[in-house]
């Protein structure tokens, strides 16, 4: 080789983008990954991902319901009758979670929270068993969208009655996933990808040009299997199953999210639902929506909300069946 080719080849490598940075960590009982691309090799990631995890640590204090300190606890242990000032970002994600309940006739329902403890899905752990029927009635004397109020200046939340109970879980993830963007997209950065605990949210491409690519898990307990892969670019992805967070008693399988109509677990063929959208703390709680309105009403209320999901339903004879609205083609 010659002294110029070797010059071309090391300018040549000099121009070569440098490769997408990894920070880890854990959060929200869960992990958490943030890939981006550095402005250049000797990028020090330190102080970027120390703000991570501060902005983490600030979203839990807000949203937690296993701290017992955090605004939503400190609120949830609050009396009814008056306004309980809270931060701007918690009454963000309330009254989110408020228009979702609207638009969705109630199956998205944040006041859930004493039947997820009740079913022992929440801090309040005890043994795996079945409640009673007297326990998931006076449980659901508690439940109600219409018993929780929010305003936006100053930033407050209201019950009308002392047993409310507001849990978060279905929707916090996916607006911690928002923040950590923005974050990401302050400090400069254009080409990004974060996820919290499976829910997911990328921006601009990888070094190559190709866009970021998101697995979709096969919907087997006990197992990790990729159902199929999607490409984001500026856009959000979240999925919400019923084959990670369950319990069996007799034989019969008790789901983690729970119907705020009938104060008990799921019990259709739906196995999973993922949703693209813009943000990923909407597509994190349509998610949950649209399991539990399930296959066919679910469906309907996607193709008739032009939302892009992808649903994975269980058939009678064992096999799961695939059915989009809006859903991209999936990668190979």
């Amino acid at each position: 080789m010659t002294l110029g080719a070797a010059v071309l080849l090391l300018a040549v490598g000099c121009l070569q983008p440098p490769a997408p940075i990894e920070v880890t960590g854990r959060t929200m009982g869960t992990t958490y990954s943030v890939k981006f691309i550095p402005p250049d090799r000797d990028f020090d990631a330190k102080p970027l991902q120390q703000e991570i995890d501060k902005r983490l640590v600030e979203i839990n204090q807000q949203m937690s319901t296993y701290i017992p300190d955090s605004e939503l606890s400190r609120f949830n242990q609050s009396k009814a009758g008056d306004w309980f000032p809270v931060s701007p970002q918690l009454a963000e994600v309330v009254q989110l979670a408020k228009q979702i309940n609207h638009e969705s006739g109630g199956a998205f329902d944040v006041t859930v929270g004493p039947l997820v403890n009740l079913w022992n899905f929440g801090p309040d752990h005890h043994p795996e068993q079945v409640p009673s029927d007297e326990a998931i009635a006076a449980a659901l004397a508690n439940i109600g969208d219409d018993k929780l109020e929010v305003r936006l200046d100053p930033p407050a939340l209201k019950k009308s009655v002392d047993g409310l109970y507001v849990d978060l879980s279905a929707i916090a993830k996916g607006y911690g996933v928002d923040k950590i963007a923005e974050l990401i997209a302050e400090s400069g950065r254009k080409s990004y990808m974060v996820e919290i605990g499976g829910e997911v949210r990328a921006a601009g491409q990888k070094p190559d040009g190709s866009p970021w690519r998101i697995a979709i898990e096969k919907p087997i307990p006990g197992a990790r299997a990729i159902q199929e892969v999607v490409e984001l670019s500026n856009q959000s992805l979240a999925t919400s199953g019923d084959y990670r967070n369950f319990f069996e008693v007799d034989g019969q399988t008790f789901s983690h999210t729970i119907d705020p109509k009938t104060g008990r677990p799921l019990a259709h063929t739906l196995a999973s639902v993922s949703v693209l959208h813009q943000d990923c703390g909407s597509a994190d709680a349509l998610a949950t929506t649209l399991m539990v309105l399930g296959p066919d009403r679910g469906y309907n209320w996607a193709e008739e909300q032009k939302l892009a999901v992808l649903f994975l339903i269980r058939d009678k004879d064992g096999p799961v069946v695939r059915r989009t609205s809006l859903w991209p083609n999936a990668g190979e």
